[in-house]
């Protein structure tokens, strides 16, 4: 397992790693939440400096639950048996809130990636989460390989 963004910030608060085997799903997709942002942001900003109400909306367009479960449908087949059965957890857990403007099904997908990249984030595997997400992109049409979001 490589080092990464999770065990430098465990290792400078003195945090000891977890089992993240017995993480609840929705305690995945929060983390994977968040890390899913963070590159995507990192994707619309590496596209240039423009004014922040643009890169918002390039952003948003991509995080909304609609987008992610355009992504994870795409993923499916490339997913590892492991990945899958991290993914189908967080999309059947039962979450006490819903995003606006999405369907049950869109949210439920939307946060069964989350999870997965949550759990992706948890083990280090940086590199296999954006490997997928590139890969969800391109397949979704929403990237171009280096063309503007």
């Amino acid at each position: 397992m490589e080092a990464g963004i999770n065990t430098f910030i465990m290792e400078k608060f003195g945090l000891e790693q977890q089992d993240i085997r017995t993480y609840s799903p929705l305690t995945l997709a929060y983390i994977g939440d968040g890390i899913y942002d963070l590159i995507i942001r990192s994707i619309v900003v590496g596209q240039g400096n423009t004014h922040a109400n643009l890169l918002h909306r390039k952003t948003s367009s991509l995080v909304k639950a609609k987008a992610q479960s355009e992504l994870i449908e795409a993923l499916l087949p490339e997913l590892t048996k492991e990945e899958e059965a991290v993914y189908k957890r967080g999309r059947n857990a039962h979450s006490p809130t819903m995003a606006k403007n999405a369907t049950m099904s869109d949210y439920r997908r939307a946060t069964g990636l989350e999870a997965l990249m949550g759990h992706l984030y948890l083990k280090n595997e940086f590199d296999r989460m954006v490997e997928l997400v590139k890969l969800g992109l391109l397949r979704t049409g929403k990237w171009e390989g280096g063309e503007q979001i």
